[in-house]
Formats: structure tokens, C-alpha cells, sequence
């Protein structure tokens, strides 16, 4: 399904080059880690692929084939057209995403209208029902609402809806659970895991927390200066890592103290 083969990002303003040669892949409905600490170039590599990337600062070479499709060779027309509709996006914090001046019910619906000739009526049920498979409390009440009336965990959900309405191929979730307390954290990611499991849909998940992918993903790439330097099913990660980088990520998580 995606096939990226040597990346290379370079920001035009600083001169500085953020992804260095990545190489990457996965397959339908997998759930894949891309971990590493703050200034890898994770974001970068995610937002090229997302084709969310700024091209007048960049210089960008390699391929990123999706679903066979080069997207760094896509005009921008054809990008809008794979954004949203098959490939989905959900930032950091829900607030950045959200319109703060419009009903949450109508930006759930927002993807179906981009994309589909569907009349107004099935577009509102659609949304209806994404936001119920969310987790979202009496949804037609909900509808109504604006993001500033929901909490912080309503909120994702309410971004997981918008971007899983239209059922897309690929999920790149940012550090989806970082600004949510360690409960809300748990259920956004076992929701991420049963939306995966019951539309098959592949998932992205970028995190310096490699407690939070242990959790999600079935495989972790770990990103270092702009390169992959190690990748492998998650268990054998965590218990056979081979890079010192990965050995250091891991030894950085913190364990609870036995109290005696």
C-alpha cells in the first residue's frame, strides 16, 4: 500500500535537511510505530507523505508510492484528492484541527462533502453514525455542539470521526494522545485499535512514547537524525533491540518502583 524509497526533505529557509534517505513500507491495515525523539524528522516524513508539507519550503526527492501513485510527482489537485479521502490525519491537539466557530456535527461531515456528491440527509446520518462508533455521548446532541463545549478526549474522538467518516486507507495519527490525560490516552488508543481492526484501515501512529506504540502498533520503525535506524515487530523491539539509539529509547522509559 505505501512505499516510500529514499526520502529526502530538505528545508529551503534553513538549509537544514530533516529526512535523510528513509526508506519505508507497509501493508494494508497494518499498525505501524514511527518513534524517535523531538527533531528526528518523523513529523517531516509523515507530513510528505500526507502531502501536508509546505512545497515552496522544501526540496523534496525520493518516492513516496501510494497505492502505486508517486505523491511527490502529484500536482496539488490531485494531492486534495487523495487527502482526506484515502489517506486521514489526526494532529496532536484536537483544538488546532477543529474550527472553533463551527458545529462539530458539520466538520464530521466536512470529508464527505469534499469528496462525495452525497445529498445533505445521508451526510448528516453518515457523521451521526461515525460519531457514534467513536465513542462520542448522545451524538445527536453532540452534533450541535462546538469543539470549546467538549473535553479534550471528545474532542479527538471527534477528530478520529471526522477523518474515519469516509473510511480511508491510511491513518497518520501525530501524537494523537499527548495532550490527554493517562486515562482518555488509553481509550483514544484502544479505540484506534478496534477502528483499525473492524474497517482494516492501516495506521501511522507518530510518538516519541514508545510505551503509547507498545500499546497500538504491530510493528515500530525508529527514526534518529532523519534515518531509520532500526525496524522490527514491536515485541522484538522491545525485548531484543539491536541499534544503541533503540537501546536508549527503551532504557528511557520510565518503570514503576516496587515498594517493598
Amino acid at each position: 500500500m505505501l512505499d516510500i524509497r529514499g526520502l529526502h526533505v530538505t528545508f529551503l529557509s534553513t538549509g537544514k535537511e530533516a529526512v535523510r534517505g528513509v526508506d519505508l513500507s507497509m501493508a494494508h491495515g497494518q499498525r505501524l510505530g514511527l518513534v524517535g525523539e523531538s527533531g528526528s524528522g518523523k513529523t517531516v516524513t509523515a507530513m510528505a507523505l500526507s502531502g501536508l508539507i509546505e512545497r515552496w519550503n522544501v526540496n523534496m526527492t525520493g518516492q513516496v508510492l501510494f497505492e502505486g501513485r508517486d505523491l511527490l510527482a502529484c500536482s496539488r489537485g490531485q494531492l486534495r484528492a487523495v487527502q482526506g479521502r484515502e489517506i486521514g490525519v489526526v494532529f496532536q491537539e484536537p483544538m488546532t484541527s477543529l474550527n472553533p466557530l463551527m458545529k462539530v456535527g458539520r466538520q464530521v461531515e466536512e470529508t464527505l462533502k469534499i469528496h462525495t456528491d452525497l445529498p445533505p440527509a445521508e451526510r448528516k446520518h453518515l457523521a451521526l453514525e461515525a460519531m457514534e462508533q467513536v465513542g462520542l455521548p448522545d451524538v445527536a446532541e453532540t452534533y450541535e455542539k462546538y469543539p470549546h463545549q467538549l473535553s479534550g478526549g471528545q474532542r479527538q474522538r471527534a477528530v478520529i470521526a471526522s477523518a474515519m467518516v469516509i473510511h480511508p486507507k491510511l491513518l497518520i495519527c501525530d501524537e494523537p494522545t499527548t495532550a490527554l490525560d493517562v486515562t482518555v490516552q488509553a481509550q483514544i488508543l484502544t479505540l484506534l485499535r478496534s477502528m483499525s481492526e473492524q474497517f482494516g484501515v492501516a495506521i501511522l501512529l507518530i510518538s516519541h512514547d514508545l510505551s503509547v506504540v507498545r500499546r497500538l502498533c504491530e510493528d515500530v520503525a525508529v527514526m534518529y537524525k532523519g534515518q531509520i535506524v532500526e525496524r522490527g515487530p514491536t515485541q522484538r523491539i522491545f525485548t531484543a533491540p539491536q541499534d544503541d539509539y533503540t537501546k536508549r529509547l527503551i532504557a528511557a522509559i520510565p518503570t514503576r518502583k516496587r515498594h517493598e
